[in-house]
Parts: structure tokens; C-alpha cells; sequence
């Protein structure tokens, strides 16, 4: 059987593509820092925990050993972290490294994390332009971006066949950042209403990592090198993402559309984008990539996950998102 190692495979994406490649037949190890973090599911289905910290020096080498067909890099977010890639690559024959959306710039140099939302004018293709690359702190809005455009560049220019993915609003079981919380919890609560800004037109491309899963298959037996968006078929507005948590959740709420005139901290979500942003897929497409599902398939892999280990869970990043307070003294002012 061939190998593939997934470097980071305790997050979403990890999950998913140990999964998926281990169901195509393949041997799969996948990797954390905390053992007590290997997903029992994966280790019954016949996949293999191994510690990795992919901030020591050489720890990639030491992982792929002898060698591997296939390796997934879920956590490569500086040069370094790709530098520590590449040196293992002579007994890999193909390496996919996971980039993001945020690496992308519109016209006046605004990007995802940016102050100034970008407006690129309609889908976004892999040629759009990127951010330059930068070696600050890369958990900062701007060096997030900047980061992963020196990973990238580092591993393009390895010339080893190398396949760079660039997801937007990731969701699945793993999720390090569990975005449909801010629903989820709200259905917990009972809330009768959902509060939506713009009307709930917003539109920030989600990405399951089903989908993520299912175009590296795709590209695991590639001997070329390709920069590809992914995304979910569908990029559902925030009101089609209200609609389907609540709807997996078995729960109803009245939809309170907001406009303009409404308090700017109302109804803003994770998926709050305008104008829109969203990744053109056609090039995935042509090389065969077909989507595991849609953002409502698949997006109850992560609810299920997410309500049954809540308790566990650090969610205290969505607190300042729950103001039922205002949200109450609001309905009752518009009854209608």
C-alpha cells in the first residue's frame, strides 16, 4: 500500500484526508504534538498516531523516515516550517501543503484580515495577486497572510512536485476554529430570533474538509506542481449557513434581516463578507476534483462534533458574540 503522512492530522483537514485516504486503501500516519489527542475513530479504522512538533528542527525528516508517496502539510504556516518540509521531500514523492485564502489581494492591496475589506471584483483565481512575503508573527491579521506567501514561495521553488491548497472558512470535526458556534449556540439557547447584518447576504466562501479531503486524493498521485483553490460547491450566504446549522439542529427562529440603520454590532457574523468573496474552483475541477458534498451535507459532521465535546472545548473566543441583551432590547423596539 502507499504511504501518506498528514502533518497536523488531529484538526479538521487532517481528519478528513486521513480518513478519506485510508477508505482509497492507503497506509496512514497521521501526527500531533499530544498523543492524547489521536482520534480514536482513525486509530480503529487502521491509521497510525505519531508525535510531531513541527516547530523542532527536523522533526519532519524524522516522521517521514524512510520514505512516503504522500505528504500533507496541515500546519506549515512560516518559511521555516516549509524549509523543514523540503528537506525531507527527496523521499516523497509528492508533498501537498495547506495555504489559505488570506493570501490573496485585491487591487488596492486589501486582503481577508485586513482593516479595509477587499473587493476583488468576482470570483477569485489562483492568479490573483498574493500579499509579499513576510516572517512576522504569523498568528497577526496581516502576518498570517504573509506567512503562508513565504511558505509557499519556499516550497515552489524546491522544485519538487509540491501541490498548494487554498481554502477560505474551513469547517469540520477538529475545527480549531469552530465558526458555526455562533449559531450552534444560539440553537442551544433556544433563541427564538436570529439576528442577521446586511440582510444576511454576506457570502465568505466555506471550505468543508471533506472537500479539502477529496481534492488531495486527487492530486496525491500528481508528479507536477499546482496552486489550486478549494472551496465548498455552493459558498452559502450567512443566511443559508443560519438556515442549515439550524436545520441540522432540528430547531426553528425567526429570521430578522437587518439593514443599515440597525446597530452596527447586530448580526455580524464570522461569514459577514461584502462585498463578496468567493474562489473560483474551475481549475480544481479540471483536474478531476469533484466535491465530497455541499456546505449542508457536510456541515453536520462538525455540529455533531461540536455539541457532543462542547464542554471540553475552549469556545471562549465567540463570548463577545452572545449579547442577548441588546439583541432583546432590539426585537422589542421592532416587534415586526
Amino acid at each position: 500500500m502507499p504511504r501518506a503522512i498528514i502533518l497536523g492530522g488531529t484538526g479538521a483537514i487532517g481528519r478528513s484526508t486521513t480518513a478519506r485516504l485510508l477508505a482509497a486503501g492507503w497506509d496512514v500516519d497521521y501526527t500531533g504534538r499530544d498523543p492524547a489527542r489521536a482520534v480514536r475513530e482513525l486509530n480503529a479504522a487502521g491509521a497510525r498516531f505519531l508525535r510531531f512538533d513541527n516547530d523542532e528542527p527536523g522533526s519532519v525528516r524524522a516522521v517521514v523516515g524512510a520514505g512516503a508517496e504522500l505528504v500533507v502539510d496541515c500546519v506549515c504556516f512560516t518559511a521555516a516550517h516549509a524549509a523543514d518540509l523540503v528537506r525531507s521531500l527527496d523521499a516523497v514523492d509528492h508533498a501537498v501543503m495547506i495555504s489559505s485564502k488570506a493570501v490573496y489581494v485585491d487591487a488596492a492591496g486589501n486582503h481577508s484580515n485586513s482593516p479595509v475589506p477587499p473587493d476583488f471584483g468576482g470570483a477569485i483565481r489562483e492568479s490573483q495577486p498574493t500579499l509579499p512575503p513576510g516572517f512576522d508573527d504569523y498568528r497577526s491579521a496581516i502576518g498570517y497572510g504573509t506567512n503562508k506567501v513565504a511558505a509557499e514561495n519556499v516550497l515552489l521553488d524546491s522544485g519538487r512536485p509540491v501541490s498548494i491548497l487554498r481554502p477560505s472558512k474551513i469547517h469540520g470535526a477538529g475545527s480549531a476554529n469552530p465558526r458555526e458556534w455562533e449559531f450552534a449556540r444560539r440553537v442551544l439557547d433556544r433563541r427564538e430570533a436570529v439576528l442577521l447584518a446586511h440582510r444576511g447576504v454576506g457570502v465568505d466562501h466555506t471550505t468543508a474538509a471533506a472537500n479539502v479531503a477529496a481534492l488531495v486524493e486527487v492530486v496525491a498521485g500528481l508528479r507536477s506542481t499546482q496552486i489550486l483553490n478549494i472551496g465548498d460547491p455552493d459558498a452559502p450566504s450567512a443566511l443559508g449557513i443560519a438556515r442549515a446549522v439550524a436545520a441540522h439542529l432540528g430547531h426553528g427562529w425567526r429570521e430578522v434581516l437587518l439593514d443599515e440603520d440597525a446597530p452596527t454590532a447586530l448580526g455580524r457574523t464570522a461569514w459577514d463578507a461584502i462585498p463578496p468573496r468567493v474562489l473560483d474552483m474551475s481549475a480544481a475541477l479540471a483536474l478531476g476534483y469533484r466535491p465530497a458534498g455541499t456546505y449542508a451535507e457536510l456541515v453536520g459532521e462538525e455540529l455533531d462534533w461540536l455539541i457532543a465535546n462542547r464542554a471540553v472545548l475552549d469556545l471562549s473566543e465567540f463570548d463577545n458574540g452572545f449579547d442577548y441583551v441588546a439583541e432583546d432590547a432590539y426585537l422589542a423596539s421592532h416587534p415586526d
